[in-house]
């Protein structure tokens, strides 16, 4: 039976993976933070013919995560691990700047779990010599965008350490993908601000990632139009990147100190 790990399940790209993977034959965990949506799911995929087990633990806490990640690999590791789990804060309405303690929080399930997970995850599939880790990132990973700063750091870490695993269990025989989506329908993508182009929906993004995951290609980035165009962000001068990012309408807003307001925090795990 082929065993799949998904983390985020209950967001739109999450719960279209589920569906895409859900077969007679399978054996699905899946994570999510909203314990309604998930059991939801979880229904809907057993519905389909897999096996389903799932979990609502906090993935920023070690003393958590670490037991149930080496559970999951009992008597072997997982052979498809998503690490999809995520959120997405801003600067504001009014471009006052983002709140520390939500960025803190953004840094930690964005960027640090998936970290804690390939470590885990990284050693117990080489060790097995088998399995596949794919990691979540951005087309904000090429260049960072002012509107999302700290959304843009934590994938670009995700980008860069996606890369140096892929480099290090290659030869092992584990694979690793990562995923660098532009706008995918859900609902954290329609509350964030700024232009929205090439939208797809998630069962297209989910499709596209399994195939990608399914040939351990090392990056899958989606809509080509957007993907070219982000490349091109981290190639060009910063300051002509900036410049087209202003005229694009990704620039701040200007700043109304008397109308400041605290940016708001947005979650799609």
């Amino acid at each position: 039976m082929t065993r799949i790990v998904i983390t985020g399940a209950t967001g739109a790209i999450g719960t279209a993976l589920a569906l895409h993977y859900a077969a007679p034959g399978k054996h699905l965990t899946l994570h999510g933070r909203r314990e309604s949506v998930l059991d939801d799911v979880a229904n809907q995929c057993r519905e389909r013919g897999a096996e389903v087990t799932v979990s609502g633990i906090d993935l920023t806490d070690d003393a958590a995560l670490t037991p149930w990640l080496e559970a999951l690999c009992e008597p072997s590791p997982p052979d498809l691990v998503i690490v999809n789990a995520g959120m997405n804060i801003n600067i504001g309405e009014h471009g006052e700047g983002e709140a520390w303690d939500e960025a803190s929080r953004l840094l930690a399930i964005n960027l640090r779990v998936p970290m804690a997970m390939g470590n885990v995850l990284g050693k117990r599939m080489r060790a097995a010599g088998r399995g596949q880790l794919v990691f979540m990132s951005s087309l904000a990973a090429y260049h960072g965008l002012a509107l999302t700063p700290s959304y843009s750091a934590s994938k670009a870490g995700v980008k860069a350490y996606a890369e140096g695993l892929r480099g290090w269990l290659g030869p092992s025989g584990v694979g690793v993908t990562v995923v660098m989506p532009g706008y995918v329908s859900s609902k954290m993508c329609h509350e964030m601000p700024g232009p929205k182009p090439f939208l797809w929906q998630p069962e297209r993004a989910a499709k596209r990632i399994a195939a990608g995951a399914a040939r351990n290609s090392a990056r899958v980035s989606f809509p080509f139009p957007l993907d070219f165009g982000c490349w091109w962000l981290a190639v060009l001068p910063a300051s002509i990147s900036q410049w087209l990012l202003a005229k694009l309408d990704y620039s701040p807003p200007a700043a109304n100190v008397d109308n400041a307001e605290r940016p708001e925090e947005r979650r799609h795990d």
